[in-house]
């Protein structure tokens, strides 16, 4: 058997429909596959602002195996060694956080492919190449690799254009809760500077022809995010969703009004 398409790598090249998404962050491999059966069309297994470190990630990578979502991972930092050590775990799609100029960029993409494209170390037995009885692994890995780099500050946004026509970008990811904050409105994401900046991100990523997401913490939120064109979206988190739900079945027994949901940064 053979390694299966990637196919949020194909979602991003077509960019058909809004492929609908949310996070993984409560380092739980039993919540990781409900969340897989939910009807959402990608997970993304978050490193950065979670408690996961690589035995876990690998635990929730197997968890969501046998579910029908798309698996996204975004290590906690544009570091090569983390990027080897999650793609032999059986990662494909990358997304690198708080990238800030094309070098970085060149970086990303470097570490995500075997040589001569890129730098990506080579081993033989690891659970990306089923342990050595994928056939032709080495040679087809690089065609199934997704990179999604995030722009998370005005300057990394100006940036597009030139990261856009990068050969081995697949897509591009606003951070609101970053973009807000170095825009000296912490908090804010809601903000209409920080709504206009993210409605000029996404007109455009169109304009380039790239595939641009963005997360929000509720369906009216996301809703308005497809509405000024991002091409992929993702709501809230399991944990989020987890405590959503959590107080306001407490509130309701206790005849008190729903909590108001905390802001999602993300």
């Amino acid at each position: 058997m053979t390694p299966s398409e990637n196919r949020f790598k194909t979602w991003m090249q077509s960019r058909e429909g809004a492929p609908l998404g949310s996070w993984i962050m409560s380092a739980s491999p039993i919540i990781a596959e409900a969340m897989g059966h939910a009807g959402y069309d990608w997970m993304l297994v978050d490193m950065e602002h979670s408690p996961l470190d690589l035995p876990h990630t690998t635990a929730i990578l197997q968890a969501l195996a046998g579910t029908p979502t798309e698996v996204v991972l975004r290590v906690p930092w544009n570091d090569p060694v983390m990027v080897k050590r999650v793609m032999d775990a059986g990662a494909r799609s990358i997304m690198f956080p708080f990238i800030q100029s094309v070098e970085e960029a060149r970086a990303a993409i470097a570490a995500t492919r075997y040589p001569p494209q890129g730098t990506r170390g080579v081993a033989a037995m690891h659970r990306a190449s089923r342990f050595g009885t994928a056939p032709d692994y080495l040679g087809s890995a690089n065609d199934q690799v997704a990179v999604i780099l995030q722009l998370e500050t005005p300057e990394a946004v100006a940036l597009m254009p030139k990261i856009a026509e990068l050969d081995g970008v697949d897509a591009v990811f606003i951070g609101p809760g970053d973009l807000s904050a170095s825009m000296g409105l912490l908090g804010q994401i809601g903000h209409k500077d920080v709504r206009a900046a993210l409605a000029a991100a996404a007109a455009q990523a169109r304009e380039l022809g790239i595939a641009c997401g963005i997360v929000g913490g509720d369906p009216a939120t996301v809703r308005g995010y497809l509405e000024m064109g991002f091409s992929y979206v993702a709501i809230a988190s399991d944990l989020a969703l987890l405590m959503k739900s959590a107080r306001e079945a407490a509130a309701g027994v206790r005849g008190e009004d729903a909590p108001i949901a905390a802001t999602s940064a993300y």
